[in-house]
């Protein structure tokens, strides 16, 4: 039983204060360095293919395909630029990051638009003549909010383009609304404000109920629910939210030494109470093999090959006793290509559990995948990708790939 009656109706007065744009309790907004502080300068656009939404991008778009964050701001406050200095960060170390709500819009937001912002991302990665055409990594997507906006992720984190899932300050209010714990399929991560955060029962309670075998990480910073959004740069959790991008979106397994282990990064910080579930750096595991047609294999770095046809690089993102999550990169060759088979050979033992972004035959063995519709036409030395969560152990697969 859930101790949510008097939390809940808490919390759902602070939503309400959380609307009216007061975001930090007890500290005053400070302003960002310009740009954030990473490598790729960021700020913010609006597309009319996606209105009511802030899209959060670096100035110049850096030659590696950006990863891609869709937020769910506090209050489900419909102002993309609630959360300015934490999402403009985030942007900076080379993501494309989209806010529901248009800047310093106003009303509130919905699930919805968390999956309408997957929706403009991946139709634009594949519509020549968008600027993020073939620059968008549609094989990692990572769905995030605060407060309500937390409750917006949850409810989104079954899709099955998602492959990673945060959590800020927020946690179910029902019972009733369990069912979107067992579903969970996916890594996913807890940034809490510590005892002092209203949702830090709730948070807790979630933690407590989550699948067995899922990877999940826990960690409190006693700042209380306003969090460090509106300091510089986003402060301490924009800070840690880059790192567990870096990980989970770019398979930077020595920022995922911040998060798994017994001698974590966060756990000896002093600063972070850190808990972990079936946290493993196991990974990046690769098979590139030619496709049918001849085409040469990509060097070990996944570096696009120079053929006819496509290749296939198949990489372990995140292995734990018992399960794996895997993705492949398809590579188009010397011509651009309408279509993609990828064919897969299982280790034994191995079986699909669930697959995003590709359609999937057979679950064991030898598994054929098939692009999607959004996914299938890729332009020559252009990438596209999918992924999926399987059960056994990952390790030494072997992909081919063929062009349709």
């Amino acid at each position: 039983m859930r101790r949510r009656t008097t939390v809940g109706a808490v919390l759902a007065a602070l939503v309400t204060t959380l609307v009216t744009g007061i975001m930090t309790i007890g500290a005053s907004p400070a302003d960002a360095a310009v740009g954030g502080s990473g490598p790729y300068p960021a700020d913010y656009e609006t597309s009319t293919g996606l209105p009511n939404h802030t899209i959060y991008r670096p100035q110049n778009l850096p030659s590696e395909r950006l990863p891609l964050l869709v937020w769910g701001n506090g209050g489900c406050a419909a102002s993309g630029t609630a959360q300015i200095n934490f999402l403009r960060e985030i942007s900076s170390h080379g993501f494309l990051a989209i806010a529901n709500g248009a800047p310093n819009g106003s009303g509130s937001t919905t699930s919805q638009m968390l999956t309408q912002s997957i929706d403009w991302a991946f139709a634009e990665n594949s519509r020549s003549g968008s600027k993020y055409f073939g620059r968008i990594d549609t094989s990692r997507v990572a769905v995030a909010g605060f407060s309500c906006g937390g409750l917006e992720a949850y409810a989104v984190s079954a899709d099955p383009r998602v492959t990673t899932t945060m959590i800020f300050s927020s946690g179910l209010l029902n019972d009733a609304d369990d069912y979107q714990l067992r579903r969970l399929t996916k890594p996913i991560a807890y940034f809490i404000g510590g005892p002092s955060d209203i949702a830090y029962p709730n948070a807790m309670d979630d933690w407590g109920k989550l699948p067995a075998g899922l990877p999940a990480f826990m960690g409190n910073l006693n700042v209380g629910h306003g969090g460090t959004y509106d300091q510089v740069n986003g402060g301490e959790f924009a800070r840690v939210a880059v790192l567990y991008l870096k990980w989970r979106l770019k398979g930077d397994t020595a920022a995922g030494a911040q998060f798994a282990g017994p001698d974590c990064g966060l756990c000896r910080s002093g600063q972070w109470q850190v808990q972990q579930k079936n946290l493993t750096l196991d990974g990046g595991t690769s098979s590139p093999s030619p496709s049918p047609s001849g085409s040469p294999s990509p060097s070990p770095s996944g570096s696009p090959s120079t053929g006819p046809g496509c290749t296939a690089t198949y990489t372990v993102q995140d292995q734990w006793n018992g399960g794996f999550v895997a993705g492949v990169v398809v590579t188009a060759g010397s011509s651009a290509i309408n279509g993609w088979r990828v064919t897969l050979t299982l280790p034994a033992g191995a079986t699909i559990a669930s697959a995003w972004n590709a359609v999937n035959t057979g679950t064991s063995g030898t598994v054929a995948f098939a692009n999607v519709s959004y996914n299938g036409r890729i332009a020559a030395g252009q990438t596209a990708g999918f992924g999926f969560q399987g059960t056994g152990t990952g390790s030494g697969a072997v992909a081919s790939c063929s062009a349709t």
